[in-house]
């Protein structure tokens, strides 16, 4: 789409995630449509976009990826049932796959690729969520030229929850070229513009840890009750994602109190609510992605794939330094020790073809600026 690339201002050579501001190009040259919808400026993040649920979800026999397909035909194969998400919605179970056509479409230049991922909010409800597209063999991979409709798989796994139409659970980053940043390149713009803080000091540049993105760690030493996080009960009632703010969470959550020498065990199959040691720091110039499991990590799953917009932890006044991340936990097959410090999640990072005219945080309205509390939008903060 040559066209789309004049409007959009774009040269071929650029690498870089679109802030909102070019979003919103997108969205006005048809790169981004949600016909016959209207796209919803608030949904509009600085560097990515919410995705709204469409009017009906498939309660699914499976998972599947439809690899030679469309998604519609290949559906048909597990469909057990259709579901009306208007009005009040409908209640998803645990451990059953629906998949839901989102209401926006996209029709990618061929320089442009996209990623979606689980909004924070609806990670730290264990609610697994993946984007899957026509004739892909890949979830939350949109890859360069693809035009068409987006569905999003949809899992609850702790919690029976109520979702319907126009609720937003995942969100969509662009980026044209290759906008990642290689350890050497990180590890450099640390030592310019502190990227992790530890105690409310610059981490130590060469006291990072790098492999292929920067490592982040575990605080388990607690408050003053030795609290450090939560874990989700077994049997709670309906959780109705549909509303915030408004939802007691002891019938949700039991506390997790850390053990003598700042460790906890795991237990297996049981989702953890916790929170980072370090600090981060997302400056305007770059976006950021906390990456899901990485299999070196043996028996621990370690948070939900999830985008970190420019300007979180950031502050232009420097009134503070970074935010701590939440991060959802969980062991596979036998109990599992973690212990204060601990590197269990890798964020890595991208350029921004330009900063974003408002940052995450102030600028936005965002839920998780300067969070000490792991619990979600949808619960009363202690």
């Amino acid at each position: 789409m040559p066209q789309d690339r004049i409007t959009l201002e774009i040269p071929d050579d650029s690498h870089g995630v679109l802030p909102a501001q070019l979003l919103r190009r997108a969205i006005a040259s048809g790169i981004i449509d949600a016909e016959p919808f209207t796209i919803p400026e608030d949904n509009i993040q600085p560097a990515s976009l919410d995705l709204r649920l469409g009017e009906v979800a498939y309660r699914l026999q499976c998972s599947f990826l439809p690899d030679k397909h469309s998604v519609e035909d290949k559906v048909k194969e597990f469909q057990i049932d259709t579901l009306d998400l208007h009005r009040d919605g409908v209640v998803l179970e645990p451990k059953r796959p629906y998949l839901i056509p989102l209401k926006e479409r996209v029709h990618l230049p061929g320089n442009f690729r996209g990623r979606t991922n689980p909004k924070s909010s609806t990670g730290r409800l264990d609610v697994f969520t993946r984007v899957i597209t026509d004739f892909s063999f890949r979830f939350d991979e949109i890859a360069p030229g693809y035009s068409g409709n987006m569905y999003l798989e949809v899992v609850p796994l702790s919690f029976p929850i109520r979702v319907r139409e126009d609720l937003t659970l995942n969100q969509l980053r662009l980026s044209v070229g290759r906008p990642e940043l290689d350890d050497d390149q990180i590890r450099d713009f640390h030592a310019q513009k502190p990227l992790l803080y530890l105690e409310g000091e610059p981490v130590d540049p060469d006291r990072l840890a790098l492999g292929n993105g920067m490592f982040v760690g575990l605080d388990l030493t607690g408050d003053k009750h030795g609290k450090v996080g939560y874990r989700a009960r077994d049997h709670a009632p309906l959780l109705d994602m549909t509303t915030t703010n408004k939802i007691a969470p002891d019938p949700y959550w039991e506390p997790v109190i850390s053990q003598a020498g700042s460790k906890i065990v795991l237990t297996p199959q049981r989702f953890y609510l916790l929170m980072s040691n370090e600090a981060v720091c997302i400056p305007p110039e770059l976006a950021s992605e906390m990456t899901a499991y990485d299999p070196t990590s043996g028996e621990l799953r370690t948070h939900y794939a999830g985008f970190f917009d420019p300007g979180f932890g950031y502050d232009r006044g420097g009134r503070f330094s970074g935010s701590r991340a939440a991060l959802e936990v969980r062991a596979h097959d036998v109990p599992f020790v973690i212990e204060h410090g601990q590197k269990v999640c890798k964020l890595t990072f991208e350029k921004m073809l330009e900063p974003p005219r408002a940052l995450y945080g102030e600028d936005v309205g965002s839920n998780y600026q300067g969070q000490e509390e792991t619990l979600g939008k949808h619960f009363l903060r202690p």
